[in-house]
């Protein structure tokens, strides 16, 4: 009874690292601006490029203490999915009309990654306002992290 629950543990612990690694993860990023009279920009943005993150990372603690000297125009990619999207604010106020519009075309890229195989894993989001009469700055910025087996 032991060797078998014993080897039922050994073979989930494989099929787990083995599911693990046979996914790839795509991130689609949305940035709407709410800066007042419509003056920011909003876009719907991916990578069609690849990083390792290992490539520009270092471990920082104790005597070996380098800084990381990675190059940042290294990090940068050119191959990018841009969508143009509609701000929140108009000269008006706030423009109900451009969210519907915008959640249209997230809508729509979600059901084209939905169609190519890919899963919605994860959704995160965050916000940066106005920080009263002297800021004039915000985003609202939301993750979209799809999987899908290789």
């Amino acid at each position: 009874m032991k060797k078998l629950l014993l080897l039922s543990l050994i073979m989930f612990f494989n099929a787990m690292i083995t599911l693990a690694q046979s996914y790839e993860i795509k991130v689609v990023t949305i940035i709407e601006s709410i800066i007042p009279s419509g003056l920011g920009r909003s876009r719907m943005v991916s990578s069609n490029e690849t990083r390792n993150f290992k490539e520009f990372t270092s471990t920082r603690g104790g005597e070996d203490d380098d800084r990381n000297k990675s190059d940042r125009d290294d990090i940068r990619v050119s191959g990018f999915e841009e969508t143009k999207l509609l701000n929140f604010y108009n000269i008006a106020g706030i423009r109900f009309q451009n969210i519907a519009a915008n959640d249209a075309l997230i809508s729509s890229k979600i059901t084209s990654m939905l169609a190519e195989g890919w899963d919605l894993a994860f959704v995160t989001s965050a916000v940066e306002s106005d920080g009263g009469k002297d800021d004039g700055k915000g985003i609202f910025i939301t993750r979209l992290i799809f999987k899908r087996k290789k």
